[in-house]
């Protein structure tokens, strides 16, 4: 399943824990989860915006965007820190992405990206910022469609 699949089943899955009053949302959740969205959408900002970057510039992005799940991560703990681990571990194939060319050396595994997955993984991070946005203001996740 690609980065995008994952983090829709994630945001599906919170929807239903909080409705169905499994997961109750704590105001330290909400304070977390409101600064992991802002960063987010500071990091990863529309698909324009990021389509005039360089690959390198986006891949940097994708990477502090890691950043800032893992950081929120360690701020909480329970179903957001959960939540949050399993995001992380969705985006980790950034990790292995790179956006330089190799020059017939060796490149510890990383492997250039197509723009498809940037885009995905853009798109991914901006899925999450909506779900922690949606956390952070009403504890209800709503997911709106994008076209």
């Amino acid at each position: 399943m690609d980065i995008r699949g994952v983090i829709e089943e994630l945001a599906e899955e919170a929807e239903g824990q909080i409705r169905d009053h499994t997961w109750v949302l704590t105001p330290a959740d909400r304070s977390v989860a409101a600064q992991a969205a802002a960063d987010l959408d500071a990091i990863v900002g529309t698909l324009e915006s990021q389509e005039a970057l360089s690959e390198v510039e986006r891949l940097a992005h994708l990477r502090e965007a890691l950043a800032a799940v893992a950081i929120a991560l360690a701020h909480v703990h329970g179903r957001l820190a959960w939540f949050l681990g399993a995001a992380a571990t969705a985006l980790t194939p950034v990790l292995h992405w790179r956006a330089l060319p190799a020059d017939h050396g060796p490149t510890f595994g990383a492997v250039p990206p197509t723009i498809e997955e940037y885009a995905e993984a853009e798109d991914a991070v901006r899925r999450l910022h909506r779900t922690l946005a949606s956390i952070a203001t009403t504890g209800h996740i709503r997911l709106p469609r994008e076209p």
